[in-house]
């Protein structure tokens, strides 16, 4: 893996270093292309600590200046990480007055004179972290999802057409589509090798994830966000979480259109003890579309079952196996790896660096907030066992966040499991 991502970084720097010079955009980046570009880091976690060491990768010219973590255990685990990679230590360049904990982290992360911010906290928190973002004029990395409820969708699409006026980056962390492999078989059924899309059908079918035991010195607020896998408020439940990547390729296939309403039945049958929060641990969903296609969607996270994370789409002339990149039919193809494939998580840093130098940031900010809101509709159907149409979704009151955010908050009571048919829609 390591000697991918160095190739990666290599040919990325061969490939961009004809990329003419910029001057100014809107975003208050002064560069050319050899200008260096101050990075900031919001979530320490896994995730965060991984998007800074592509950054760092994608751009010889990147530094890391600043980080901002709820918690310094967090944060000096993350540097510390980092600072390991010898690839990458000597661009790591963040003082310890540039080290920011807290809920306001992030809006002190983005004051500190950085040009980019890379997004990886709790989804809860995306949409509050996007706005700020745009607001001071940074360019964007976000990971997924982009929020956690309707409300939030809809602050994060305002965040993204503001950021296109200023002529900032918004690059998405929904991977696949920078993937070339996915990208590659996206194209041929976008140009027709399996007819008209009628029926997709996706599994993200795996075991348990990771769960934080309590500790005697957590108040409430602590524990939520520590464990905040488990809580909607901060992850949405696993059907917005972790299965957005699925219904965002199916999406994606559809060329990006919206369904028109979407039914479907979940619950918690097997994570059923305290520890894990309030979420479901299954979710089956159908969402249906204007054409008459139909997306079945099928998620689980419970130990000892059947595993199956795959997409496999039919059309009226052929069949796709997405993971497989296999098509068959009249226009039968498979995807045939030759070795120059970079991972999809860097190709999305390289590709987010190569259009601020190039003066043509990317944006995805309709398509990432799209796929969000999907996955958003699904978990409605899921808690209230209604059909709920596309439109309801998209004007949904419901806010999932607590009224007051504070770490010293010792009574934080967990949400009531949802039960459909007595669950209300918002």
């Amino acid at each position: 893996m390591a000697d991918r991502r160095i190739n990666a970084r290599r040919n990325f720097l061969k490939n961009s270093a004809g990329l003419a010079a910029f001057s100014m955009i809107s975003g208050g980046v002064h560069a050319s292309n050899a200008s260096t570009l101050k990075v900031g880091l919001v979530g320490c976690g896994g995730r965060g600590t991984g998007a800074a060491s592509q950054a760092l990768r994608a751009d010889k010219e990147v530094e890391l200046v600043a980080v901002g973590d709820m918690f310094p255990d967090r944060l000096q685990g993350s540097l510390a990480q980092l600072k390991a990679d010898g690839e990458i230590a000597s661009r790591i360049k963040v003082s310890p007055e540039n080290c920011f904990t807290g809920f306001d982290a992030y809006q002190k992360v983005i004051n500190s004179g950085i040009d980019v911010v890379l997004l990886a906290s709790p989804p809860g928190f995306r949409p509050a972290h996007i706005e700020a973002a745009i607001a001071a004029g940074k360019h964007v990395f976000a990971e997924k999802p982009v929020a956690v409820d309707a409300p939030g969708c809809r602050k994060v699409l305002e965040a993204c057409r503001l950021a296109k006026e200023k002529n900032l980056a918004v690059v998405s962390g929904l991977c696949w589509r920078y993937d070339r492999p996915k990208r590659e078989t996206m194209k041929r059924i976008h140009d027709g090798a399996l007819g008209e899309l009628h029926t997709l059908h996706t599994n993200y079918n795996v075991g348990s994830l990771w769960m934080k035991k309590r500790q005697p010195d957590w108040n409430d607020m602590e524990y939520q966000l520590r464990n905040w896998y488990y809580y909607g408020w901060l992850s949405g439940d696993h059907n917005v979480e972790q299965h957005i990547h699925s219904l965002d390729k199916c999406i994606w296939a559809l060329k990006d259109e919206a369904p028109i309403a979407a039914y479907g039945l979940g619950g918690r049958q097997v994570r059923t003890g305290t520890d894990f929060g309030h979420i479901f641990d299954h979710h089956a969903v159908v969402y249906e579309f204007k054409s008459g296609a139909k997306i079945f969607s099928f998620c689980r996270q419970q130990d000892g079952c059947y595993s199956d994370v795959n997409d496999y789409f039919q059309g009226s002339k052929g069949h796709c196996n997405v993971m497989k990149h296999l098509i068959t039919g009249p226009e039968a193809w498979n995807y045939r790896r030759d070795g120059s494939e970079i991972d999809m998580y860097q190709s999305e840093h390289n590709e987010l660096f190569a259009s601020i130098r190039a003066g043509k940031p990317i944006n995805d900010g309709e398509w990432m907030t799209r796929s969000t809101l999907v996955a958003i509709l699904g978990r409605m159907v899921t808690y209230t066992g209604k059909r709920i149409t596309w439109d309801q979704a998209t004007n949904s009151k419901e806010g999932l966040a607590p009224a007051n955010l504070t770490l010293n908050d010792q009574k934080l009571p967990t949400p009531p499991v949802a039960m459909p048919g007595k669950t209300t829609f918002i």
